[in-house]
């Protein structure tokens, strides 16, 4: 079973690359653009047939290594 979990800053966390990467498409003349943030995407492919089993064994690996939860929100979706 494959999984996507995407991982951003919470809302309220400054986010210094995001800001950079912003700053940098308006000097290229995308004046359009509102704001930018950066995150973190994972493709999980987990050898597991049951799919609660299988999201409670992602989010475990969310919870323990890939995402530091004082500063970021993660999304876990089946693909």
């Amino acid at each position: 079973m494959k999984f996507s979990v995407t991982v951003t800053l919470k809302k309220d966390v400054l986010d210094p690359q995001g800001k950079v990467v912003e700053n940098t498409l308006k000097n290229m003349g995308m004046i359009d653009l509102k704001s930018i943030r950066q995150g973190k995407h994972f493709e999980i492919d987990i050898n597991e047939n049951d799919l609660k089993e299988a999201e409670k064994k992602i989010n475990d690996m969310c919870r323990k290594l890939l995402v530091n939860l004082i500063i970021e929100d993660y999304k876990i979706s089946k693909i």
